[in-house]
């Protein structure tokens, strides 16, 4: 692993001030808080909170409630907020506030998935720009002295870009920072970000900091985003799926202490049981724990030598003795496997046609029973 290195760099989000540049993207079933604490114990920065839908946290969903509950060592505490209906996100936010859920929270715009923009939710919404800036102006006056901030898309299509408009709206409206995925909801995770969109917005969001998403594998690329944009931070999502440790090398790179990794696979499996020990303790539940730890098996151990037996027990495990037993026939001096380790991780997929409401690219306002159906696109989703 080569790490570039750059001036230091501090972030300043409202009166949160970060040591470093680096947000850590909310991703649905992933950034838990046993998630979060891992990779605040190798880096710095902001972490934030798998998406919560704001009518669930309205209607005091249970298990809503149990994912914006942080550990008492978490701080600066972060809640991304998904809705359509501005008086919902409002008063969503006054609830995190009054409670003391948060000292931040985001909004997302960045939802690709059909179910939810073929109701005009997601990346769909910033296209009616009444409505953007309603809900962003709503919620930045219910979070007071909370920085409330946007994270969206390019827009739906090439054709249909709005994040210009989004950024300076949400600018108006008293957001603390933008920060753009640099891809339209039609490419989804495909193909490369347009980093020159995240350059774009910089220049027409004056006032408040803008941080830039995609394509940020490694610490170089964090850097080399920064310089080519002049973005003021980044936001790391896909690129520490199994690699919790990428926050270090942020720090790192960013001029914070940061102590050097020697990513053996010894060190993996170290992470590995670390972080199947902190989902056990946060699901208050073994089993639960060793299931949830699976889908991350193919991303900690990419390019390691790890036979295929060993792969589908540790795919299949049901209790902590058994992930110990299994970790424990690997090679623990077999060294960092290069590029084979290295690249995209995570879903892509491919460019497709956005699913939509009818018509909805008709008008940028909001007409006739369009309020009804967009109050159906307030359902639990990944997003970004």
């Amino acid at each position: 692993m080569t790490l570039a290195s750059a001036p230091a760099r501090a972030l300043r989000i409202g009166p949160i001030d970060l040591d470093v540049p680096v947000v850590l993207a909310p991703m649905a079933g992933i950034t838990n808080t046993a998630f979060r604490l891992l990779c605040r114990e190798y880096g710095a920065g902001l972490y934030v909170s798998e998406m919560i839908t704001s009518r669930a946290l309205v209607e005091r969903n249970d298990t809503t409630m149990r994912l914006i509950r942080h550990h008492e060592s978490e701080t600066p505490r972060s809640i991304q907020l998904y809705g359509v209906d501005p008086k919902t996100i409002a008063e969503a936010v006054r609830i995190i506030v009054a409670e003391d859920h948060a000292d931040h929270v985001d909004l997302n715009f960045g939802c690709p998935v059909p179910k939810v923009t073929r109701k005009g939710g997601g990346a769909a919404l910033p296209w009616k720009t009444g409505l953007f800036a309603e809900i962003v102006d709503q919620a930045v006056k219910a979070a007071g002295d909370i920085p409330l901030t946007v994270k969206m898309r390019k827009g739906i299509d090439a054709d249909h870009l709005t994040f210009l408009d989004a950024g300076r709206a949400a600018e108006d409206a008293g957001a603390a920072a933008v920060a753009l995925h640099a891809r339209t909801a039609s490419e989804f995770y495909s193909g490369h970000a347009d980093w020159n969109a995240i350059g774009e917005l910089k220049q027409a969001v004056t006032s408040i900091p803008v941080l830039g998403n995609g394509d940020i594998w490694s610490a170089d690329d964090a850097v080399r985003m920064m310089a080519e944009t002049d973005c003021d931070g980044v936001v790391v999502g896909r690129g520490c799926l199994g690699r919790p440790w990428l926050f270090g090398d942020l720090a790192a790179a960013f001029g914070a202490e940061s102590r050097p990794v020697d990513a053996t696979l010894g060190f993996v499996a170290d992470a590995f049981r670390r972080h199947a020990q902190l989902l056990v303790e946060f699901l208050e539940d073994e089993d639960h724990g060793c299931r949830d730890i699976r889908k991350h098996v193919a991303w900690y151990f990419k390019g390691y030598p790890v036979g295929s037996d060993v792969r589908t027990g540790l795919a299949t495990a049901q209790s902590l003795a058994h992930i110990d037993d299994l970790l424990g026939q690997l090679d623990r001096d077999a060294p960092y496997p290069g590029a084979d380790a290295e690249g995209q991780r995570g879903r892509a997929g491919r460019p497709k046609r956005p699913a939509l409401p009818d018509k909805w690219l008709d008008s940028r306002d909001v007409a006739g029973d369009t309020g009804e159906m967009l109050r159906g696109a307030e359902i639990e989703n990944s997003g970004g």
